[in-house]
């Protein structure tokens, strides 16, 4: 028995993909608790349809995440911290710190997707940006004393 999955189902596949599967599995449970419609011509259309729409929109997001990531390449930040003997200074410079620093430029960048090496001393780090799950940017953060 074929069937439209409606919702992604663990070792079965992923939302809109269409599956065969044992016929009491497919009546009993799939169909029973929305997890899955009976693969019917008018439902496959359906679903390519929707399928079709969804890749579009994953290539337009990507083309936007690579324009995104270009123009980031072209950043700087710099940082002020204060620091003590030797250029060391006193706690971290986080993610946060460098997304703060871009907000500042109208750059709006999730922390979470900020990733930054160990920054405790005075100089030039590159931090590296994930715009989108498949593409990744470096901006340049300069650390230097207040």
């Amino acid at each position: 028995m074929q069937v439209i999955l409606k919702e992604d189902v663990k070792k079965l596949g992923k939302k809109g993909e269409i599956v065969e599967v044992q016929e009491g599995y497919g009546r009993n449970f799939l169909i029973p608790k929305g997890l899955a419609a009976v693969a019917t011509k008018e439902n496959m259309n359906v679903a390519k349809q929707k399928q079709g729409a969804k890749e579009h929109a994953d290539k337009k997001a990507e083309d936007e995440a690579k324009l995104m990531a270009a123009q980031l390449e072209k950043v700087s930040v710099t940082i002020k911290a204060k620091a003590g003997e030797g250029g060391k200074f006193f706690g971290k410079i986080t993610a946060k710190d460098v997304a703060d620093a871009l907000k500042e430029r109208n750059i709006d960048v999730d922390k979470k997707k900020i990733s930054l090496p160990n920054v405790d001393a005075l100089g030039e780090y590159e931090a590296v940006i994930k715009v989108h799950p498949k593409i990744t940017s470096r901006i340049k953060v300069i650390v230097e004393e207040d």
